[in-house]
């Protein structure tokens, strides 16, 4: 199923996307993660409601960093040996149609990230990789933008992850049944409407259940917690001369069955 979140007669509420169609209905963000659908109580036109980030704001972002080797190797930087975590603060989240917005004074390096974000859909402590799976209850897209000077000029990566707006995620959420292999997925970035990043999921250093069963051996995940998986090659920050997104831009994550996230920059 496709689920989308938008505002509808003054309430915050879910549907399931049906073609051009919403089907309104009465489920709540939990009972989404738990499989239940609720009931269907209206109908709208998809085109006539902006959609919100698909999903209630999570426990935890849990980001990879460094996990596709094409990006690696555009960076100089050795791949892992195990998964590099590091995580953004939750307030960084917005949805799609949403401004990614900076101070020029704060930051002169904005960088794209397409990433494929992994949402748990059940408590997971100890999981091993061959259960990791189950433990998933959908997919969508993120854009782990990143103030490259913040992150590069602090001795840890939080800051210039982390900057208000610097987590897009959507448009959908689509559960973990739509995807049953969520290593082969065409993954994006466009950069007004120029290919930036392109590639697939299966260039992953470590797949989604291998990530699942790595943190949830350090750190409890829980229901709505989401793991953003890395990003491919192609950043600004690896380009000659290096792309830096700048105000007016429009910046566009796609990837297979998942949908497209697009979102304007604005400098204040």
């Amino acid at each position: 199923m496709r689920w989308l979140r938008f505002e509808h007669n003054g309430n915050t509420v879910y549907g399931v996307a049906s073609g051009d169609t919403i089907e309104v209905t009465d489920a709540t963000w939990c009972d989404i993660l738990a499989g239940k659908t609720g009931s269907v109580t209206d109908s709208v036109d998809r085109g006539s409601v902006d959609l919100l980030c698909p999903m209630d704001r999570p426990g935890k972002v849990v980001a990879i960093g460094l996990n596709y080797l094409d990006h690696c190797r555009e960076t100089n930087t050795p791949p892992p040996d195990r998964p590099v975590i590091f995580t953004k603060f939750t307030t960084s989240i917005v949805g799609p149609g949403d401004e990614i917005v900076w101070s020029p004074q704060l930051t002169a390096e904005v960088d794209f990230e397409a990433e494929l974000c992994a949402v748990i859909g059940k408590t997971a402590r100890h999981v091993s990789r061959d259960d990791a799976l189950d433990y998933v209850a959908g997919y969508t897209c993120s854009n782990d933008v990143s103030a490259r000077d913040l992150q590069l000029g602090d001795p840890q990566w939080i800051r210039g992850k982390s900057l208000d707006t610097f987590c897009p995620i959507g448009p959908a959420f689509v559960t973990a049944d739509e995807v049953p292999d969520p290593q082969d997925l065409s993954i994006r970035c466009l950069l007004n409407g120029e290919v930036m990043q392109e590639s697939n999921t299966r260039e992953m250093i470590f797949g989604v259940a291998e990530l699942i069963e790595f943190s949830s051996n350090a750190f409890t995940l829980e229901p709505g917690d989401v793991i953003l998986t890395g990003t491919p090659h192609g950043v600004g920050m690896g380009r000659d001369p290096q792309v830096w997104m700048k105000d007016g831009d429009t910046v566009v994550i796609e990837i297979e069955k998942l949908g497209r996230l697009e979102n304007t920059c604005r400098m204040v």
